[in-house]
């Protein structure tokens, strides 16, 4: 009930934001945008995309030589397109990318372990670019230190709890939630019967962080890499709406509209507030609100273009047999 709360003040908030600003205002402004701007504006987010998948095959391990790499992009896609279309905080999707890997061979505790881990170097990374984009945004605007001390301990706090949730990770996520629900007199016969399939995960994971440090750094750069090459698309949207920019800017915009999307993460699709705070981030670059919402919009389309190419991928997954240990297809009964 509360998600569809969000959701309804989000529209109204989105409406209010385009009212306010003048729909023909923003389709002039977005006029000038052909098909090969179109192009180039949605080509830097499949570069994106790509090393996200290919970070996430880092995390696989042996099991990784299991599934082309198309595959693997497509269940990612199709697992992504869940995140963002469910009221689930954007976690809906992980277990059902564990899920569609059992086909490959992937059992679902190593693969429920690969995606735990990739997530969690891809929040690590996604810190790391947010503090990039903060300091570069305070030497570009030059804001006063009362604001860089609100924006730092923001970003603290998600680096602490990040860093908590690494912690929480080597030490055993899954037995420790069904210790604190024990502890809560919370008696879930689903879990405490897969308790040894609990304990299997943890140590799949501490494995990781502790006996592959090198590939979770690799991973880690390659996820940095991935949040980076979202300045390209920040540089070429701008540039086709006839705006000056440079490439330290749209990394500074870039950084910040991630903090952004990631801050409002609990109303369904960040709607509303999302494209509310780009108006307000490109209005402080000197920017106008026009531009701003025109800017939003633009990343709005490309997430929904997105979202169903995912979807596709996912009815594409659908009809695949799970596979035996051994390779053999599972035949149905």
């Amino acid at each position: 009930m509360l998600k569809l709360i969000f959701l309804v003040f989000g529209s109204l908030a989105l409406a209010g934001i385009v009212w306010h600003i003048g729909p023909t205002s923003i389709m002039n402004t977005a006029s000038q945008l052909g098909p090969v701007a179109l192009g180039v504006i949605l080509f830097p987010m499949l570069l994106v995309y790509t090393l996200e998948a290919l970070g996430w095959r880092l995390t696989l391990g042996s099991h990784a030589q299991r599934i082309g790499f198309a595959q693997l992009f497509a269940i990612r896609m199709a697992g992504e397109s869940v995140n963002v279309t469910t009221p689930a905080a954007y976690v809906g999707g992980e277990p059902l990318k564990a899920y569609l890997l059992k086909p490959y061979g992937v059992p679902l505790v190593e693969g429920l372990a690969s995606v735990i881990t990739a997530k969690t170097t891809m929040t690590i990374a996604q810190v790391l670019f947010i503090l990039l984009g903060i300091g570069l945004s305070f030497w570009i605007l030059g804001a006063s230190d009362h604001y860089l001390t609100a924006a730092l301990i923001s970003v603290g706090l998600l680096a602490f709890g990040m860093l908590l949730f690494v912690m929480v990770q080597r030490y055993g996520l899954a037995m420790g939630c069904l210790r604190v629900l024990q502890a809560c007199r919370i008696r879930l016969k689903f879990l405490e019967e897969r308790k040894a399939s609990l304990e299997e995960l943890d140590s799949t994971i501490r494995t990781f962080y502790t006996q592959h440090r090198r590939t979770f750094y690799v991973a880690l750069l390659t996820f940095f890499f991935a949040w980076i090459l979202e300045t390209l698309e920040v540089y070429a949207i701008l540039y086709y709406l006839d705006v000056h920019v440079d490439m330290l800017t749209s990394l500074s915009i870039a950084a910040l509209t991630v903090f952004i999307k990631g801050s409002t993460f609990f109303i369904p699709g960040s709607l509303g507030a999302q494209e509310g705070g780009y108006v307000l981030l490109l209005l402080a670059y000197g920017y106008p609100d026009v531009t701003g919402i025109t800017f939003a919009l633009i990343r709005r389309l490309r997430e929904i273009l997105w979202i169903l190419v995912g979807l596709v991928c996912l009815l594409m997954l659908k009809g695949r047999e799970p596979l035996h240990p051994h390779g053999v297809v599972a035949s149905k009964r």
